[in-house]
Formats: structure tokens, sequence, C-alpha cells
């Protein structure tokens, strides 16, 4: 049974592997996100989280860091995952959201140091990939 059809030609959606490990490690505080990320250098949501942990505390540039590193980590899993360059990338999908997340960490840090243009790249893929994500994530 089909539970998705794609009406408009376009490619499907991409969903990532989740990694049960990290996630539990995460979700009863046994490690922290950077003892995760160090861990587990491919998990993006360490990186997302230690991104937003940085730019709550004004290390703009730290946080900028850790999102383009988990942006980073989060494009070669999607191209591993058969993704093509563009494409819809849920939020729904829990192991899209680390992803995700750190898009929208790097579009917010990039504004916030001046790289406008940047910010602005990014904000648009994170709405191209997910409206969802985008809603949820752009404030």
């Amino acid at each position: 049974m089909t539970t998705h059809q794609n009406l408009l030609g376009g490619p499907e959606p991409t969903h990532l592997p989740e990694n049960e490990k990290a996630y539990a490690l995460l979700a009863d505080e046994s490690a922290t996100p950077a003892q995760v990320a160090a861990d587990y250098p491919t998990f993006s949501l360490a990186w997302a989280m230690l991104a937003d942990d940085a730019y709550q505390a004004d290390r703009v540039v730290e946080s900028y860091a850790y999102a383009r590193t988990g942006y980073h980590r989060g494009l070669d899993a999607l191209r591993r995952a058969g993704w093509k360059g563009h494409g819809p990338v849920p939020w729904s999908h829990r192991g899209n959201r680390g992803f995700l997340r750190c898009l929208a960490a790097l579009a917010r840090a990039a504004g916030t140091i001046g790289e406008s243009d940047e910010a602005e790249r990014c904000w648009t893929f994170l709405k191209d990939s997910s409206e969802e994500a985008y809603t949820a994530l752009k404030q």
C-alpha cells in the first residue's frame, strides 16, 4: 500500500536514518550534547542543540560553527539517503529534525553576524525542504 503519492512529479520525501543510541543518551540526559556530538559526529541533532545553547548564551560565532558542522553532516546524510539536492525533507520524521534545526540555526546565526545573503539562502532552503519546519523554527 502506498501512503504517499507525489502528484507533481517531484522527488519523493527523504527520511534520514534515526540513531536510537544517540537519542537515548540525550533523552535520559546521561550525556551532554557535546558528548553525543563527539561520540556520534554524524548526529545533527546534537550539533543543533549545541548551536542553540551557544546562541542563547550570546556566543554567536560558536553557534554558527556548530550549526555549520551539523548542516554539513546532515547534507552528507541526505545524499547517502538518496537526496539529489532538492525535494522534501519532512519535519514530521524525527530523523530529519536535527538537519532542519541546524539549517535554521545556521540561518539565524548568519543573520546575526551580518551574513544576510547566507541567512536568506538558508531560510529559503529550509522553507523549500519543509514548510512545517520553517513555520516551527523561523522566529
